[in-house]
């Protein structure tokens, strides 16, 4: 057949034929897709470490926190072992932290632990960490693993920086966290004595007693436990709940309660000195 061609009828085919793969060439480049491979990236232009930090820092004090991040993260890339290493992780963390992006704080807290554990800024570090932690505790109807992820870290900041400018901050906040998950039981706790499930609602108060005693709820707790003791017939211990409450909080007004509630069954608080309630006097 190529034979029978003219030279203008098989000039002319392969005209057609580099044409089309002139085409395909041009539409290749529009849409990304290379014919011979994968596209070569771009290789990320090296900065001075000091200027990427440096930048990064007049981002911040401009409020463009995304920006300076972004540096940070670039700056890592970089000079992953530069001499300002320490200070690009710290400031990783205060970035974050400021825009509300908590989880990423405290996994750069993390990381900056890790390779700094005794540096310089540790202790605000752990403040940076906690905090991220106690910003996000919600209302007792949640579940409370937040609360003790703040409790861990505020307590690994009291333990390792007791003299620490953050440590004091850490312990009120700690106060807030126990509160919020001592609050947590008694919700459960008065849900189970609700439905008349009062072992189980006991368990849960006494959570509340031994293990949170600066809590708003102890008071609470103590009557609650009386009250439960005493649906359960079980009256030396609910009679040593009570007098548990009056003792610690003689001028509570769940005590009163307490006093009141013994008093309908013809009873008085009194200690019975082998329950687990009598270690709980103050």
């Amino acid at each position: 057949m190529l034979n029978s061609m003219t030279f203008g009828e098989l000039s002319g085919r392969i005209s057609r034929v580099v044409a089309c793969g002139l085409m395909a060439l041009a539409l290749a480049g529009c849409s990304g897709f290379n014919l011979f491979g994968p596209p070569k990236l771009r290789e990320e232009a090296i900065v001075p470490e000091a200027s990427l930090y440096q930048q990064a820092l007049n981002n911040m004090d401009d409020q463009r926190y995304l920006t300076a991040i972004d540096l940070l993260e670039r700056l890592e890339r970089q000079h992953p072992r530069g001499q300002l290493s320490e200070e690009t992780k710290l400031m990783l963390v205060y970035a974050n932290y400021r825009i509300g992006k908590f989880d990423e704080a405290i996994a750069a807290a993390d990381r900056y632990l890790a390779i700094y554990p005794n540096g310089k800024d540790a202790a605000y570090v752990y403040w940076l960490k906690g905090t991220s932690y106690f910003a996000q505790i919600k209302d007792i109807t949640r579940d409370q693993k937040i609360s003790q992820d703040a409790i861990e870290t505020y307590t690994q900041l009291i333990r390792a920086h007791p003299q620490s400018e953050y440590a004091k901050d850490a312990q009120d906040k700690l106060k807030v966290a126990y509160d919020n998950i001592a609050g947590k039981e008694m919700s459960v706790g008065r849900y189970y004595q609700g439905n008349g499930q009062y072992s189980a609602g006991i368990n849960r108060f006494r959570v509340v007693v031994e293990q949170y005693q600066t809590s708003t709820h102890i008071e609470e707790a103590l009557y609650r436990l009386t009250e439960s003791y005493l649906a359960l017939g079980l009256v030396s211990e609910a009679r040593t709940a009570a007098a548990v409450l009056g003792h610690n909080y003689p001028s509570s007004e769940w005590y009163q309660r307490a006093f009141d509630l013994l008093a309908r069954q013809g009873l008085s608080p009194q200690v019975n000195e082998g329950s687990w309630l009598a270690a709980q006097r103050t």
